[in-house]
């Protein structure tokens, strides 16, 4: 799997490793967490949650430019690291979110996330753009996409792991003080802090009163649950309080395994980084004189180039968008439909990198025989192949929630019983045509960037690639949206549709995009 790779690819990915780690443990509860501590609406957590994910790919063309007007690419990626390792510790601070202090601590935090989302931005696409450097030597050249598979790979080892982390820190803290994880304990214990107090038990009328009762009734059923114990009704508010408080103390604390993944990672690319290459960095040629015809020549490539970069870039919009969802609607979707029990619902992201390890090794092994046999496929085909199968997944979501006849996402949470919901099996599935159709995409995706940017741009046209997705991560908000406002498949439906009709119009490109690629500078 190693054999015939540049020896700095495997140095280049821990480092990567390392920072994935850190983020994806943040990553993992980010939505949940900022919900839990505001308590504001689902639409709105989305948003914020959105915007963050836009951030963090959108300022890696910052980043990019940055590295290739200073010529400092690895003083780029370290400076990265450091801003990153100062939001952690941020956002590792607890503070209790109140009514009182709301108005500076949600700005404060979503500061922190710039802050990652920054050195997101610094490190990320330059790293990128150095193991793309290390296969523009000839002997490597034929390995471009199998070392970033490999690169991939690495990225996924973090990114299974840390799921598990926040949600054991968490659990650890609130077992500490006698309690136990629930998921919808803190939405409840928000609403009864608001108006919940001054409702129950007064003179209200039913109009005025609303979900009210239920809702009270849910909180002291719930209340009693979580401690093992009959709770003081008449102060219900101070355990409310209390319950949030440690609740996100839990997950703050959870935030310091980002700092030291983000430590270790500096330290793997500061003790590495001498045998790594230099992206862009001029050599010394002797003096060619061009004719007018050859520099029209040369510029017409380039212009083919940047046009066949934009034209994958659009179709990377599109299933960012739909992919990301992980973390926005079908992370809504674990927790409303899905009987999870004792799993917490920020686990199950874990699916996700641990079957991208399981599969890579397989779908290399696929690639290479193909080739063999002189049957290989390109890599804008395989992205075009990776849309169709993302379009499946959402299909079968699509599928089995009009079987079940599911409402809207509220609509359910007021009115759905536990039989009503699906088992994990259902999970597993998704991710499954999910996880395939990234490796078909992602990493291939890279490569394809490093085939055809121009070598004194290569930071900028990772950059460029990250803009993408983020362009798709933007607008993550639209998924919960709809997902809260209609029956859930007209969410599924929308996605399935936006892949399907991405996939049909890259197999009209594919035969230009493979001439493209073919050109040499």
């Amino acid at each position: 799997m190693f054999k015939n790779h540049p020896k700095g690819l495997i140095l280049a990915a821990l480092s990567n490793m390392g920072e994935r780690f850190g983020y994806y443990i943040m990553n993992a509860v980010l939505l949940l967490f900022i919900l839990s501590k505001f308590g504001i609406e689902d639409k709105y957590g989305s948003m914020i949650y959105s915007y963050f994910y836009a951030g963090i790919y959108v300022l890696g063309l910052v980043g990019g430019f940055i590295a290739d007007r200073t010529q400092n690419y690895k003083g780029t990626i370290q400076s990265g690291l450091i801003v990153m390792g100062l939001g952690y510790v941020l956002l590792s601070i607890p503070i209790l979110a109140t009514p009182q202090n709301t108005a500076w601590l949600l700005p404060a935090t979503c500061f922190a996330l710039f802050l990652i989302a920054f050195g997101n931005g610094l490190f990320k696409g330059n790293l990128q753009a150095i193991v793309g450097q290390m296969y523009d030597d000839p002997k490597y050249e034929k390995q471009r996409d199998a070392g970033f598979q490999i690169f991939y790979v690495f990225i996924n080892i973090g990114a299974f792991i840390a799921p598990f982390v926040a949600p054991l820190l968490r659990g650890w803290w609130l077992k500490s003080h006698s309690l136990i994880y629930n998921s919808e304990l803190p939405a409840l214990c928000h609403k009864f802090i608001a108006n919940g107090e001054a409702m129950v038990g007064s003179n209200a009328t039913a109009e005025q009163l609303g979900d009210a009762p239920r809702m009270y009734e849910n909180l002291i059923n719930l209340s009693e649950k979580v401690s093992g114990a009959p709770v003081d009704v008449s102060n219900l508010y101070a355990f409310c309080e209390n319950y949030l408080d440690i609740f996100n103390t839990g997950v703050h604390y959870s935030f310091i395994a980002s700092v030291v993944a983000m430590t270790v990672s500096l330290i793997i690319f500061m003790s590495s980084k001498k045998i790594f290459p230099n992206p862009a960095k001029k050599e010394t040629h002797k003096t060619v004189e061009y004719s007018k015809a050859e520099k029209l020549q040369m510029g017409k490539e380039l212009r083919q180039r940047i046009l066949a970069l934009f034209a994958v870039l659009g179709i990377a919009v599109f299933f960012w968008f739909s992919f990301h969802q992980n973390g926005t609607s079908l992370s809504l979707f674990a927790k409303d439909f899905i009987v999870t029990q004792t799993v917490p619902p920020e686990v199950w992201q874990a699916i996700n990198p641990i079957l991208v390890i399981l599969l890579t090794p397989l779908i290399m092994w696929i690639f290479g025989a193909l080739s063999k046999k002189g049957k290989e496929i390109s890599t804008p085909k395989k992205i075009a192949i990776g849309m169709g199968i993302a379009s499946l997944a959402f299909l079968f979501l699509a599928i089995l929630s009009h079987v079940k006849g599911y409402p809207s996402a509220e609509v359910f949470k007021v009115t759905g019983m536990e039989a009503d919901k699906m088992g994990p099996w259902v999970l597993f599935v998704l991710y499954f045509f999910l996880t395939v159709a990234e490796l078909f995409i992602s990493p291939l995706g890279l490569a394809f960037v490093s085939k055809v940017a121009p070598k004194h741009l290569q930071g900028l046209c990772q950059g460029l690639w990250l803009a993408a997705t983020a362009v798709g991560n933007g607008i993550l908000w639209i998924g919960p949206l709809l997902y809260g406002m209609y029956s859930i498949e007209v969410c599924w439906i929308m996605f399935f549709v936006l892949c399907a009709i991405s996939m049909v119009v890259m197999l009209t490109m594919v035969k230009w995009l493979e001439r493209i690629t073919t050109v040499k500078e």
